[in-house]
């Protein structure tokens, strides 16, 4: 069984979509780990607010079915296949870390550099796996949430649980 972590965030009717999404992904998967829920403001484009949390889980499938469940599950909550990346969207999964997996294939690369790019991704990871080591930094993901400049991070963790 392979450790997964997974991002999910939503701006459009958020609750609604974060819940339907843990539901999805609880069921495909079985026993998940949840982060605490972020609110972040959007990035590289002006919207509503998103909700942002990191859920773990034990995989015996391979790392590209995985990915596909994490598009069919968005897919199936109104994402679509055509949406751009700095958009509003009802439900957004990315497979951030699989096992200690490097992989850089076009449609999927492991680990995902949003986890070294955005507050939003790195905070709730180092939230649930603070122990685990980056398979490309060799650090912790609470190390390297400790070294993180959060001077321009629009977020703040939220007192209440979807799950």
């Amino acid at each position: 069984m392979t450790p997964a972590y997974v991002s999910i965030g939503s701006n459009i009717d958020r609750e609604r979509h974060i819940k339907a999404g843990l539901a999805a992904l609880n069921r495909q998967f079985g026993p998940l780990c949840v982060s605490s829920i972020y609110e972040t403001e959007p990035v590289g484009f002006t919207g509503e607010p998103f909700y942002n949390l990191v859920v773990g889980f034990h995989s015996e499938q391979d790392a590209k079915h995985v990915w596909q469940c994490l598009r069919d599950i968005e897919t199936a909550h109104g994402r679509s296949t055509a949406s751009q990346k700095f958009t509003a969207r009802t439900l957004d999964l990315d497979l951030l870390i699989f096992g200690n997996l490097i992989i850089n294939d076009g449609s999927l690369k492991l680990p995902r550099d949003d986890i070294d790019r955005y507050a939003f991704v790195l905070a709730p990871l180092a939230e649930i796996a603070p122990e685990q080591t980056h398979p490309v930094h060799h650090l912790s993901y609470a190390e390297l949430w400790r070294r993180m400049d959060k001077s321009h991070a629009k977020q703040r963790r939220l007192d209440k649980s979807l799950a």
